[in-house]
């Protein structure tokens, strides 16, 4: 690992990509912007939530809608076929399972977009209504120290 003044260095020649660690071959260490959950620098000029956050609520999103969906389509769908479908047992599931994997795959991908627009309303709502609290404790503590300011000092009769 480096030290401040080595990753300020290679901040200006932008080669934060050789960094040696303190064992070699275990890879690079992490930058800490990276690790922040938001991306002022986006091409829209918007704050977005990082790559590494938004790939991952993409992935748990995708796994969670197509788990509960298999769930929901095996609990409602396949009996609902069974009742519809007269034969052996095997036919309803045959029928059955590609409406259920259609809507399976249907509802991972809509998890897979619904949860990192959602993680990205959550953070920066977050954040504004952080930032927001702080200005306004900031303009709340600059007005009482004004007041306190103003009568602490002594008037000047001219």
């Amino acid at each position: 690992m480096g030290t401040r003044e080595v990753y300020e260095e290679k901040l200006r020649r932008g080669n934060l990509e050789h960094d040696p660690t303190i064992n070699p071959g275990l890879g690079n260490p992490r930058c800490p912007r990276c690790l922040s959950l938001l991306n002022p620098h986006s091409e829209n000029e918007e704050w977005t939530i990082t790559s590494v956050l938004h790939d991952a609520t993409a992935v748990a999103g995708r796994g969670t809608g197509g788990m509960l969906s298999a769930i929901h389509g095996f609990n409602t769908g396949i009996p609902f076929v069974q009742k519809h479908v007269k034969g052996p047992k095997w036919l309803p599931f045959i029928i059955g399972v590609p409406p259920l994997l259609i809507f399976s795959a249907a509802s991972a991908v809509f998890g897979g977009y619904a949860l990192p627009k959602f993680t990205q309303l959550t953070v920066t709502s977050y954040y504004a209504a952080s930032s927001a609290s702080h200005y306004g404790i900031s303009l709340l503590t600059r007005r009482i120290e004004e007041a306190n300011t103003s009568h602490s000092q002594p008037k000047r009769n001219r």
